[in-house]
């Protein structure tokens, strides 16, 4: 070992420690400086963008369009569908979607994810449908198979109806 001292008084490592070169400087002041020196020139800068789009400038047009109203992804479509409460109502809300599709109504991807939506709902129903008679069957069991009485003696040769 060396008679350099790994750390100083504050516990950060000592000068020509040879552990490795410690935490590199943070970009918190480049991106300050290059900050300040915006601030100064942005308006400049814009005004001259704006210039340039106004005398039909299409890239200097678009840049400010991009900025100002950006590429959606994704909108607000209106189908009129069958409202969907019950498993048989699938198939016509399904049959709606898809004449929405052909007729150019909306897109096919449009249409695609209202599809997988339905598809999502139909889930839920046959998830709750199958709980619902689960639930019925359980009583039914539980019913059915009721520990006979203890006062009769030959309870457990017949299964009472």
């Amino acid at each position: 070992m060396s008679d350099i001292p790994t750390r100083d008084a504050n516990g950060y490592f000592a000068k020509g420690n040879s552990s490795g070169p410690g935490r590199p400087r943070s970009l918190n002041r480049k991106a300050a400086a290059l900050d300040e020196l915006g601030a100064g020139v942005s308006e400049q800068i814009l005004q001259m963008i704006v210039d340039k789009a106004l005398a039909g400038d299409l890239r200097a047009a678009e840049m400010l369009l991009s900025r100002v109203w950006p590429i959606r992804r994704g909108r607000s479509i209106e189908i009129d569908a069958t409202p969907v409460k019950d498993l048989p109502d699938l198939v016509p809300a399904v049959a709606d979607i898809m004449n929405a599709v052909l007729t150019g109504e909306v897109t096919p991807r449009e249409g695609h994810d209202v599809s997988s939506l339905l598809q999502a709902q139909c889930r839920m129903i046959e998830a709750v449908e199958f709980e619902r008679r689960l639930v019925e069957v359980e009583k039914q069991w539980e019913e059915q198979n009721k520990k006979p009485e203890r006062d009769d003696p030959l309870a457990s040769f017949y299964r009472p109806d």
